[in-house]
């Protein structure tokens, strides 16, 4: 193994760098949170939370939480001048109604043509209920999935097909992953980037599949 896999922070500056000046983008809950605090300085980027803001920033420094201005996942967050809080409805009115540009998620797992699995594996004890994350995957204009591309056990997480309740069926456009950029296509897997070091044969085998090129 000759290849050192993206820090949490890495990826999150590597789905930072396709985000365009002027988007909307909602981060989901877990590391997707970790992207604003990548985003330039120089670059307009209005942040979505479903709970009900529009124009986070980044994360507080230690000691300036305010535990009443929190994102989805219950983070304390900061609001940018000109941000705004809103009732959740409304905030669910934008995310069905195609008003997010971007929406970046977690997932369990992705199929090679963007099928989406990303709320229960079904153990006893998982989350009840999808909450929001379907009205996103599919009220966004791009979905994208951030994530570890092996599962603890070293299982891919991206499969030729979802073994795991869908939250969105050909939802995905885009992985970014700790080993791999891939785009989601009705062909299959299309490799954008990798890591130093993986050859395009081991993320084959690493996958299972295919990567076209």
């Amino acid at each position: 193994m000759n290849y050192k896999k993206r820090s949490k922070d890495e990826l999150a500056a590597r789905v930072a760098q396709d985000i365009f000046d002027g988007a909307t983008v909602n981060l989901g809950i877990g590391m997707p949170t970790l992207v604003a605090n990548h985003i330039p300085q120089n670059m307009e980027v209005i942040l979505h939370s479903e709970n009900g803001i529009l124009g986070m920033g980044p994360a507080p420094q230690s000691g300036d939480e305010d535990y009443d201005l929190i994102n989805a996942g219950k983070q304390p967050v900061t609001l940018l001048k000109g941000g705004a809080y809103f009732h959740h409805a409304d905030s669910f009115a934008m995310m069905r109604g195609g008003h997010l540009d971007i929406c970046v998620l977690g997932a369990f797992q992705v199929s090679s043509t963007g099928d989406l699995a990303n709320w229960s594996t079904g153990e006893e004890g998982a989350i009840p209920a999808v909450g929001g994350a379907m009205d996103l995957a599919i009220g966004a204009k791009q979905t994208w999935v951030m994530m570890d591309l092996l599962t603890k056990s070293g299982q891919s997480k991206v499969v030729p097909t979802c073994t795991y309740p869908l939250t969105g069926i050909a939802c995905v456009k885009r992985i970014y992953a700790d080993l791999a950029t891939l785009d989601c296509t009705p062909q299959g897997l299309k490799l954008v980037d990798k890591v130093d070091g993986l050859s395009h044969a081991e993320l084959e085998q690493l996958l299972g599949m295919p990567v076209g090129v």
